[in-house]
């Protein structure tokens, strides 16, 4: 039996942890022992749920800001009352720095990384001081990684075997997030050479793009290469979508007794409570509001889910054909819809072209815009983009565009068979099983 320590990008929603846990458990009932480390609120209920160790780091401070500002100050005070000033300069450093640093157009790995605070050499430090410590205690013979930095550095400076998890978008040999027009001349500051400072301090190899990070000594890729394309020298393996649904998950009765008469729409906008500086990035209430807007009161039945958080109070009324649950089984909701509409984020867009179901995405950033194109291109999809209003500061989508689409989307039966297509195709990959038994020979 091993031990597998399962870290995951530290952020407050379900979108990675739902492409772990069927790993997860697949490894489990191979015998071994799995754990993660993901201390936010929405992943320790799912964990919690699912009934896994979540191992929370001691110096949880650092790790359980996520790029929030909000959550930055309310650490600070936290820290104040402890009198730990050392970690206070940490944290005013990194807030100056994300607070300056806000954007829906993310170029690539690197560009996300710099947001996320990697261009701060004492928050990444403090970030990879406390998993190495968490390592230390836990004493893992394998980490196996989704998307967390940090992780893989701790890895390898505690000469721990790696095993990654990863969007092709974020592999080094990836065209990143944006592969539809070229980039300016440097469009963002660097946060390689804050990382490789780091890197020296353990004594190890230096870094050309943060990407680098998540090669492991394994590498699996999500998906397959029509929908996420790498080249033939990237030395990956495809698995296929990785989805989370418990075996004994099942739709409340009410919606599996939704009409048959009336098509039904599943409305998953993402994290309605993400916030960073009152800014843009990856804001999500902009697509159920425009969803409201576009679909109220229509011949459609609208399920909005928001991923066990709540839903905003001024999103408390709203219209009668619309209705809320916090949570449902992915697949199962999936299943029973005519139509997915999402905010692009990567596990959504797999679970409509593994259920064959077709989508209509508002992307709220750029990663999210490049699922919803490679979407689009297959013929499963389409999408609305977001632009600005004269501020700069606000999200705007035109909810006529919303409702033209949906209703093209649900008349034309084209979608459908793509969709359909695609998901016969992206099933022999193999998924969860054929990724637990690629980890259990390494």
């Amino acid at each position: 039996m091993s031990k597998y320590l399962f870290t995951t990008l530290p952020s407050n929603d379900l979108g990675l942890l739902s492409q772990s846990l069927p790993i997860a458990y697949e490894l489990r009932n191979r015998g071994h022992h799995i754990a993660f480390c993901s201390p936010a609120k929405a992943p320790r209920k799912l964990l919690a749920d699912a009934g896994f160790d979540n191992l929370i780091p001691s110096q949880l401070p650092y790790y359980f800001i996520s790029g929030d500002i909000r959550s930055a100050n309310s650490v600070c005070r936290f820290l104040r009352s402890r009198h730990r000033w050392r970690d206070i300069k940490i944290l005013i450093s990194f807030i100056g720095h994300i607070s300056q640093t806000s954007t829906a157009e993310i170029w690539d790995l690197d560009h996300f990384m710099y947001l996320f605070g990697m261009g701060n050499e004492m928050f990444v430090q403090a970030n990879v001081e406390t998993l190495l410590a968490l390592f230390d205690e836990y004493k893992p013979d394998v980490i196996v990684d989704f998307l967390n930095p940090f992780a893989c550095i701790a890895a390898r400076a505690s000469h721990k075997p790696l095993i990654t998890v990863i969007q092709a978008d974020v592999h080094p040999q990836s065209q990143g997030f944006i592969w539809w027009k070229p980039p300016p001349p440097k469009p963002y500051p660097s946060p390689v050479p804050a990382t490789n400072t780091i890197l020296a301090k353990y004594h190890l190899a230096p870094i050309h793009k943060m990407g680098d990070l998540l090669v492991g000594d394994e590498t699996l890729v999500l998906g397959m290469p029509e929908t996420d394309p790498l080249p033939s020298t990237s030395q990956v393996t495809y698995i296929g979508p990785i989805l989370w649904q418990k075996h004994d998950d099942k739709l409340p009765d009410w919606i599996t007794n939704l009409r048959k008469d009336q098509p039904v729409i599943w409305l998953y906008p993402g994290n309605l409570q993400y916030v960073r500086g009152g800014r843009t990035y990856g804001d999500s209430a902009v697509v159920l509001q425009t969803c409201i807007e576009a679909l109220a009161d229509e011949a459609i039945q609208v399920i909005l889910t928001t991923g066990h958080h709540a839903l905003p109070r001024h999103f408390a009324t709203l219209p009668r054909n619309f209705h809320h649950e916090a949570y449902v089984p992915g697949l199962a909701m999936a299943e029973r819809s005519d139509l997915l509409i999402h905010h692009g984020g990567y596990g959504s867009s797999q679970t409509g072209l593994y259920a064959g179901k077709p989508a209509l995405i508002i992307p709220t950033f750029s990663e999210r815009e490049s699922n919803a194109r490679r979407v689009a291109a297959q013929g499963a999809g389409d999408y609305v983009l977001p632009t600005s209003d004269s501020t700069g500061k606000e999200k705007q989508v035109s909810a006529e565009d919303v409702r033209t689409k949906v209703f093209k989307i649900l008349s034309d039966e084209s979608f459908v068979q793509n969709a359909k297509r695609i998901s016969e195709r992206i099933k022999t990959y193999g998924g969860a099983s054929e990724a637990a038994r690629l980890i259990d020979d390494f």
